[in-house]
C-alpha cells in the first residue's frame, strides 16, 4: 500500500495519503450483483425450486454477506498498517486539543477506494457509474446484509404458504440489493437511482397483501409521501453539481471542505436534502407514513426499519457530510435546523409510541425517535456517534421487530391489549431476546444502546458539570432532549413489556413458541445488541489506554481524509453518562410502577388504571387525545389538505374548468365558424371565386379576340410583327 503525496486542501488534508488495495474493496460491486440477480432468478424460475425460491434468496444473501465481512476484515487490514504517527485520534477535549489533534491527523490520511467508468456522455458531460468505499460503506454493507440474511431466513417461517411467496422473496432480494447499490454509489446520480429503487420495493413490499384496503393505501402513502421529500432531494443534488462541477460525491466533498463553495450556496442545498430526510428517515412533519407501513409482513417491517430505507436519509446525510457541517454551520454553534428537526422527531416520536397499542406501531414511533437521535447527532457534529447508534440499532430494533412477529404470530394479532398477555410462559426464547432488546433500546448498560446513546449525548457539548465533553458546539437544549427521548423509551417499553408478556392471556386459541428458523435469528440479534456496544468502548475505558479496542469503530469507519471535515470528538463524560442512565432508569421505574403495581392489582387481565390521571385531569385527558390523535398530522394531511383537494377545490376546478376554459374553447370554436363563414362567403366566393372567373372569362375574350385576328394573311401578320418590333426598339432605346 504506497503512500502518495498530495496537495493539502485544508487543515484536515492530509500531508500523505495512504491508498488502500485489495480484491474484495475493488470488486465490491459483486455484494449488490449478487442479490440483484437472486431477484431475477427467483421471480422468473422461482416456482420452479424446492422451497419456492426462498433457497436462492438465502444463498444470495448469505453470499454477499460472506464478501462483506471480507471486504471489511480487508479493509481493516488496511486501515491498521497506517503508521501509528497518525492514530492518537479524537482524545481531545478542550478547542486547544482538538487544534492540536487536527494538526496531527493532517500528517496521514486514508484514501477511499474508488473504482469508476464513463455510463454515458451528453454535451460534454460525462455520466460515471462505480464504486466508493470506506469506513462508511464497509459498516452499512455488514449492516444491510447481516439483518437482510436473517430476516430471509426468518420469512421462511413467518410467510410460509403465502399465496405470493415467491414474489415476496424476489423483491425482498432487490430490496437488499437496492439498499446495498445505494451505499456503495460513487456519485450523486447514483444515489438518486438506489434512493428511488429502494423506496420502489418498500412500497411493493408494504402492500404486499394488497387485497386488504388498509395495506394498499399505506403503501401509497409511503410511496407519495417519499415523493415530496424526493423533490428536495432532486433540487439539492442539482445544485451540488452545478456548483462543484461533478457527480462524485468525492469531489464534491473535497471542495466543500476546501472553501470552494459559498455558504449561501451550501445552506440552500442542505435545507433542500433535509427535507429528502424528513421524508425517507421519517423526521417530523414526513413521518406520517412510517407507522402506517406496519399493514407490511413483519420481516419486512424489521428490514425497513433496521438496515434498509429509513437509514437512507441517515447515510445520505453522512456521505455528504460536509454539506451540512458547512451549510448549516455546525461548528461553535448551538442550534441548527437539522439538529432541531432531530430533537423534535426523537421527543415527539417518544411520546407517540406511549400511546399506541399495536405493537408493531409502538416499535414503528420508537424508530421514528431512534432516527431522531441520529439526525439530532449528525446536526451537533457527533458524526461518529450518529453512525456508531445507526450500527447498535439495527440489531436490536431488528430483534424487537421480529419478536414481535413472532408473538403475532402465536396469536394472530398485533394488539397488545386484546391479543396478548403473559406471553413469557409460552415463548420464553421470545421473551428473554426481546427483553434484552428492549434494554438495549433504553440504553441499559452495558448493553450496546447505552454506549451509543451516550456518545451522543456527550457529542452535543452541552454537558458543563464537572467538565466539558468538547465537541463541536454547545448543543445544551440538544442534550436535553436526548436525556428526555431517553426516559421515554425506557417508559413506553416498559409498558410494551407489561403488556405483551405478563399479566394473563388475553387472546385466543393456544399460542406456542415458534420454530426455530424464527428464534435463532431472534438469539443472534439478542447476542449482537448486547456485544455490539464493546466495538466502540470509550478512550481509556477501564484500562485507562486508549490502544487496543477502545474507539475503533471510529478509528475504522471515520474518514481521515481531505473529503471529510475537521470535527471535533467529545471526551467521556462519566458523570453525563450516570446522569442520564438515572433519568433513564427513572423513566423506566415509573412505567414500571405503573403496570407491574398499580395496574396489576386491578387483576390479571388490566391493562389500565380504571381510575387513571386521563379520567381525573382535564389537561391530562386533553394531552391524551392529542397523542392518540397524533398531533392530528393525519387529519391535516388526510382530512384537510387531501380532503380540501378532493372535495372544495377539485369541485372549484370542475366549475372553472366548465363555466371558463369550457365557454372560452366554446365560445372560440363558435367564432371560427362565423369567421370561416365570413371568409367562405365574403372572401372565398366573392373575391377568390369573382378573380377567377373574371380571370377566366377575360382569358376567354382575349382567346376569341386572337382567334379572330388568325385570317391567313401574310400581309396583316407581317403588320403586326412590324408594330410589335418598333415598340420594342423604342423600349429599347428609352431604357438604354
Amino acid at each position: 500500500m504506497p503512500a502518495v503525496s498530495t496537495p493539502v486542501l485544508a487543515a484536515q488534508a492530509a500531508e500523505e495519503i495512504f491508498r488502500p488495495d485489495g480484491w474484495f474493496l475493488d470488486n465490491v460491486w459483486l455484494i449488490a450483483a449478487i442479490p440483484a440477480a437472486s431477484f431475477v432468478i427467483i421471480l422468473f424460475f422461482g416456482k420452479r425450486f424446492p422451497k419456492q425460491g426462498s433457497e436462492v434468496g438465502i444463498a444470495a444473501l448469505g453470499i454477499s454477506w460472506v464478501l462483506s465481512v471480507l471486504t471489511a476484515i480487508q479493509w481493516i487490514g488496511e486501515r491498521d498498517s497506517v503508521p501509528s504517527g497518525g492514530e492518537a485520534e479524537h482524545a481531545a477535549g478542550t478547542a486547544l486539543a482538538v487544534a492540536q489533534e487536527a494538526e496531527h491527523e493532517a500528517e496521514v490520511g486514508f484514501a477511499a477506494v474508488v473504482n469508476s467508468i464513463t455510463w454515458w456522455s451528453n454535451g460534454g458531460v460525462d455520466f460515471p457509474i462505480g464504486t466508493l468505499v470506506d469506513g462508511l460503506t464497509v459498516m452499512m454493507l455488514l449492516v444491510v446484509t447481516s439483518i437482510s440474511l436473517l430476516v430471509h431466513v426468518y420469512s421462511t417461517d413467518y410467510v410460509g404458504g403465502d399465496r405470493r411467496y415467491t414474489h415476496f422473496f424476489a423483491f425482498l432480494s432487490l430490496f437488499s440489493a437496492a439498499m446495498l447499490f445505494f451505499v456503495m454509489s460513487e456519485n450523486i446520480i447514483q444515489m438518486i437511482v438506489g434512493w428511488e429503487l429502494v423506496g420502489v420495493c418498500s412500497f411493493v413490499l408494504i402492500g404486499h397483501w394488497w387485497e386488504d384496503q388498509a395495506n394498499s393505501d399505506a403503501a401509497l402513502k409511503a410511496f407519495l409521501t417519499n415523493r415530496i421529500g424526493d423533490v428536495g432531494l432532486l433540487i439539492g443534488m442539482i445544485i451540488l453539481f452545478w456548483t462543484a462541477g461533478s457527480f462524485s460525491t468525492l469531489t464534491i466533498n473535497e471542495r466543500v471542505v476546501a472553501g470552494e463553495l459559498s455558504h449561501n450556496t451550501l445552506l440552500i442545498a442542505s435545507l433542500c436534502l433535509l427535507a429528502a430526510v424528513m421524508s425517507k428517515s421519517g423526521q417530523f412533519v414526513l413521518h406520517t407514513w412510517l407507522p402506517d407501513a406496519m399493514a407490511g409482513p413483519t420481516p419486512v417491517s424489521a428490514l425497513i426499519h433496521a438496515a434498509t430505507m429509513v437509514v437512507a436519509g441517515i447515510y445520505m446525510v453522512a456521505r455528504l457530510y460536509p454539506v451540512f457541517f458547512e451549510g448549516m454551520s455546525i461548528s461553535g454553534s448551538s442550534i441548527n435546523a437539522l439538529a432541531l428537526v432531530g430533537a423534535i422527531t426523537l421527543v415527539g416520536g417518544g411520546l407517540l409510541a406511549f400511546v399506541q397499542d399495536d405493537i408493531k406501531k409502538v416499535l414503528a414511533y420508537s424508530t421514528i425517535s431512534q432516527l431522531g437521535y441520529m439526525v439530532m447527532a449528525l446536526g451537533v457534529g457527533a458524526w461518529t456517534a450518529a453512525l456508531f447508534h445507526l450500527f447498535t440499532h439495527a440489531f436490536f430494533k431488528a430483534g424487537l421487530f421480529l419478536g414481535a412477529g413472532s408473538v403475532s404470530h402465536a396469536v394472530h394479532g398485533f394488539d397488545m391489549k386484546k391479543d396478548m398477555g403473559g406471553m413469557r410462559k409460552f415463548m420464553p426464547t421470545t421473551f428473554w431476546t426481546f427483553l434484552i432488546c428492549s434494554a438495549a433500546l433504553a440504553g441499559v448498560f452495558p448493553l450496546a444502546g447505552f454506549w451509543s446513546k451516550d456518545e451522543i449525548l456527550a457529542g452535543s457539548g452541552g454537558w458543563g458539570l464537572f467538565g466539558g465533553t468538547g465537541g463541536n458546539g454547545a448543543y445544551t437544549s440538544m442534550l436535553v432532549m436526548g436525556i428526555l427521548g431517553a426516559a421515554l423509551t425506557g417508559a413506553y417499553m416498559t409498558r410494551t413489556i407489561y403488556l405483551t408478556f405478563f399479566g394473563e392471556f388475553r387472546g385466543h386459541g393456544e399460542p406456542h413458541e415458534s420454530g426455530k428458523r424464527i428464534t435463532i435469528p431472534l438469539i443472534i440479534l439478542a447476542a449482537a445488541a448486547t456485544f455490539a456496544g464493546l466495538s466502540n468502548l470509550p478512550a481509556g475505558f477501564i484500562t485507562g489506554s486508549e490502544d487496543g479496542w477502545q474507539e475503533r469503530f471510529l478509528h475504522y469507519v471515520e474518514p481521515v481524509a481531505p473529503y471529510f471535515p475537521a470535527i471535533g470528538h467529545a471526551t467521556p463524560s462519566y458523570t453525563l453518562a450516570v446522569v442520564s442512565s438515572i433519568i433513564a432508569f427513572a423513566g423506566i421505574a415509573w412505567a414500571g410502577y405503573y403496570y407491574f403495581v398499580l395496574v396489576a392489582r386491578e387483576g390479571a387481565t388490566a391493562t389500565e388504571l380504571a381510575d387513571g390521571l386521563t379520567n381525573k385531569s382535564r389537561v391530562a385527558r386533553a394531552g391524551y387525545t392529542v397523542l392518540k390523535n397524533k398531533y392530528y398530522f393525519d387529519l391535516l394531511y388526510t382530512d384537510v389538505i387531501v380532503g380540501f383537494v378532493k372535495g372544495p377545490l377539485a369541485k372549484a376546478t370542475n366549475w372553472f374548468d366548465r363555466h371558463f376554459i369550457d365557454r372560452t374553447v366554446d365560445e372560440v370554436g363558435r367564432r371560427s365558424v362565423t369567421a370561416g363563414q365570413f371568409v367562405y362567403d365574403k372572401i372565398d366566393q366573392l373575391v377568390v371565386d369573382g378573380a377567377v372567373n373574371a380571370a377566366g372569362t377575360t382569358s376567354q375574350g382575349a382567346g376569341e379576340g386572337l382567334r379572330k385576328m388568325q385570317t391567313g394573311r401574310v400581309q396583316q401578320y407581317a403588320g403586326i410583327m412590324f408594330a410589335v418590333a418598333t415598340v420594342l426598339a423604342g423600349i429599347f432605346i428609352v431604357i438604354i
